[in-house]
């Protein structure tokens, strides 16, 4: 059975959670994917790595590489890495980039709205390097900043195949622009660092390594179904997969809120624009090209593909009905007492809701 066909009990987000990821940077949240998700996923990991899946048996059409047919199941495996954007072509990964836990977790921390933006498929074959320290903000800036990721694990991971470290708390720092140029991080701090070798997993040669030494570096061991939630400024990081026989396989998507601009990530092929271009052609924006998963927003946002059930397939007015309405906080003027009603958002300014109560 598909995953989104699959009923879902919400996960609501506790207190301690919350508090963790807005503290650290990041939270953990145990058993959020289930276990017969996860071995869908797993399942199609492994055909993806020997070749096995329909996309790949023609990739001059379809547009998915698969591992040379000479090679024996072993070096098969050990062919990719990781893998950009797949939810654009195939289905099971807009799926699992929509996935109904996954946003509900979202929702509660970067939400109500919420644009998904990017999907990763980790292989990390035993042998293969990490990744060194970095900010995911670094390569994928959102005004307002609000990205997020989302690391599920596919197989259990620890410090022998490679599992994250976040360096905890570093969420607060801005982030760090390179020194070679281009627009990327905070540049607009007065007195902000410019850093060199961003993602080297040389610290000699990432200069982002001093900056997370401020930090306690904090292991982040998981099982299959867990998944990691972290801010786009924090620091982290993985290394080498030490072991002989164990992959460290993990599906990660970004998102961030639908209400943030971003000129990152456009689609030049074949995405399902609402209202608008993929890309306006006076700013550059690119929300058109990603899919409107939770909520709603003012900005443009492409429909899934595939069809995965999320806010994009909505009408305006389901939209509107599902999103709240921030609580507009309005002063009596005759009492000094305080109400709270809801925001209307058919009036224009705020004065005239303070005029109805006075």
């Amino acid at each position: 059975m598909a995953a989104f066909q699959r009923k879902y009990e919400p996960h609501c987000v506790t207190v301690a959670e919350y508090l963790h990821f807005k503290k650290c940077g990041y939270v953990v949240i145990k058993e959020l994917v289930p276990p017969e998700d996860v071995a869908e996923l797993r399942t199609h990991t492994d055909d993806l790595m020997q070749g096995r899946l329909p996309e790949q048996k023609n990739p001059q059409e379809q547009g998915l590489e698969a591992p040379p047919e000479h090679l024996s199941p072993h070096e098969k495996a050990q062919f990719f890495l990781r893998i950009h954007m797949l939810h654009r072509r195939l289905e099971l990964h807009e799926r699992y980039m929509l996935h109904p836990r996954v946003l509900d977790v979202m929702q509660a921390l970067v939400g109500p709205d919420v644009l998904a933006l990017q999907t990763m498929l980790f292989i990390k074959p035993p042998g293969k390097p990490g990744q060194g320290w970095h900010q995911d903000s670094y390569y994928i800036p959102t005004h307002p900043d609000t990205l997020c990721g989302a690391w599920i694990a596919i197989d259990d991971c620890d410090e022998h195949n490679g599992a994250m470290w976040m360096a905890e708390g570093s969420g607060a720092e801005p982030v760090f622009p390179p020194k070679a140029g281009g627009w990327h991080g905070d540049r607009i701090i007065k007195d902000i660092s410019y850093v060199d070798g961003v993602s080297d997993v040389d610290d000699a040669k990432n200069d982002l390594a001093k900056v997370a030494g401020k930090y306690p570096q904090v292991l982040l061991p998981a099982k299959a179904g867990d998944v990691a939630f972290f801010n786009g400024h924090v620091l982290h990081r993985s290394k080498q997969n030490v072991t002989t026989d164990r992959y460290r396989r993990s599906f990660v998507s970004h998102y961030c809120n639908a209400r943030s601009f971003t000129q990152w990530g456009e689609d030049k092929h074949d995405a399902r624009i609402h209202k608008s271009p993929a890309v306006e052609p006076s700013n550059h924006m690119t929300n058109g090209s990603h899919i409107l998963a939770r909520g709603d927003t003012h900005l443009p946002f492409a429909l899934p593909r595939f069809d995965t059930p999320c806010a994009a397939l909505l009408s305006p007015e389901e939209r509107r009905c599902q999103s709240n309405f921030a609580a507009a906080s309005v002063g009596d003027m005759g009492s000094g007492e305080m109400d709270m009603k809801p925001a209307d958002p058919a009036i224009e300014h705020d004065d005239e809701a303070v005029a109805a109560k006075v």
